[in-house]
């Protein structure tokens, strides 16, 4: 399992905790959102999923991972 943190932009609200998180578990991962902090925390199998397509799935949510 690998973990990572990702800087995310556009974060507000809990709808954003909300649509982050299960976008992540669609693909299998799971992730922990910190609106404070604009930071998502990831943990995935690598040999499952590739970060590109964790970052993908929370831009396709209308958020900036940077």
């Amino acid at each position: 399992m690998k973990n990572v943190t990702l800087q995310v932009e556009g974060m507000s609200c809990n709808h954003c905790v909300v649509s982050i998180e299960g976008a992540l578990k669609e693909l299998g991962a799971s992730g922990k959102v910190n609106l404070a902090g604009k930071t998502v925390d990831v943990a995935f199998e690598e040999t499952a999923l590739t970060l590109e397509a964790i970052k993908e799935a929370i831009e396709d949510q209308g958020y900036d991972v940077k």
